[in-house]
C-alpha cells in the first residue's frame, strides 16, 4: 500500500505560513510540508518576500494534473504563467531568475556563483544520499558507518565551501543557496540526535554554530512543522518501512536522480 502522509497538511508555524499563501496567484507552489527538498524552495519564497499560491501535494496520489506537471510526481514543483518546472535546485535558481530584484540568493559575481554551484551538488549528491542511508540504516554496525559517512560528508561540505570566520552564513555575511539548500536537513538534526545520537557538534563548533543560526533564521522557522509531526513521518524512514521514491532508491543503494 502506498504510504499515507499524517497529518496530511502543515503544523505550527507552517501551517500559519500556509494559511497566508492559500489564495489563487500566477505563481503556484506545489508542496509537501513534510518534504526537505520542499523546504529548500519555500525558505527560498520567504526569504525573497514572493507572492505565491501554496498547494499541498500527496506525491502517492499521482493526480493526473500534477503528473503533468512533473511526470515523477514529486515534489516541489512550480506553475508560473501556466508553465511548470520541478527539481528543487532548479527551482532555486528560477526564482531568482523570474524574481531577481527580491532579496536575490544567488551571488551576483559569476565566479561566486559557479562555486556556489559546485557546493550545491556536493550537498545533493554526498550529503543528502549520506543522510538517507544514515537513518534507514537498522543493524547497529551499519548505524556506526551512516553515523561516521554523514559527519565526514558535512565536515568536507563545510572545510570546502564555508568561508569561516566571523561570517554567520555559509558564503559570507548574506543568506544564499548554500543555507537555503542545507538548511531543511538542519531542521531534521533533532530526528537524528533522538534516533541515532547524532550531534551538530560531531561536525565542529563552527558548523554547530551555523546551524544554530540556521534553526533561528525567520524563513526556517515559518516553513517548518512541529517535530513531533516530523516524527510521525520519519519513524518509518528510521525503522526502514517508508515507501518514498528516496527510501527505495537508498535500499538499492542508488541515490534518486
Amino acid at each position: 500500500m502506498p504510504d499515507k502522509i499524517d497529518p496530511p497538511h502543515a503544523t505550527g508555524a507552517a501551517a500559519d505560513t500556509v494559511k497566508k499563501h492559500s489564495q489563487p496567484h500566477e505563481l503556484v507552489f506545489h508542496a509537501g510540508w513534510f518534504c526537505p527538498f520542499v523546504q529548500r524552495v519555500w525558505i527560498a519564497l520567504e526569504e525573497k518576500g514572493i507572492e505565491y499560491e501554496y498547494r499541498e501535494v500527496n506525491p502517492y496520489a499521482k493526480e493526473p494534473h500534477f503528473l503533468a506537471i512533473n511526470p515523477k510526481g514529486l515534489v516541489p514543483a512550480l506553475e508560473h504563467h501556466n508553465k511548470a518546472l520541478y527539481e528543487s535546485l532548479v527551482l532555486l535558481e528560477y526564482l531568482d531568475d523570474a524574481y531577481p530584484d527580491d532579496s536575490p540568493l544567488r551571488p551576483s559575481d559569476p565566479h561566486e556563483a559557479g562555486l556556489v554551484r559546485l557546493a550545491l551538488q556536493q550537498i545533493s549528491n554526498v550529503v543528502v544520499p549520506a543522510f538517507y542511508r544514515y537513518v534507514q540504516a537498522q543493524e547497529p554496525e551499519k548505524q556506526k558507518e551512516g553515523h561516521e559517512a554523514f559527519v565526514a560528508a558535512l565536515r568536507d561540505v563545510h572545510k570546502q565551501w564555508f568561508v569561516g570566520g566571523e561570517a554567520q552564513w555559509a558564503r559570507g555575511d548574506r543568506f544564499g543557496w548554500v543555507d537555503a539548500a542545507l538548511g531543511p536537513w538542519v531542521a531534521r538534526f533533532s530526528l537524528l540526535e533522538k534516533h541515532r545520537g547524532f550531534k551538530a557538534e560531531d561536525v565542529g563548533a563552527e558548523f554547530a554554530a551555523w546551524a544554530k543560526r540556521i534553526l533561528e533564521r525567520p524563513s526556517v522557522k515559518s516553513t517548518s512543522s512541529l517535530p513531533e509531526n516530523y516524527e510521525s513521518v520519519y519513524r518509518r524512514y528510521f525503522e526502514d518501512t517508508a515507501e518514498s521514491e528516496v527510501a527505495k532508491a537508498t535500499r538499492k543503494g542508488e541515490w534518486l536522480k
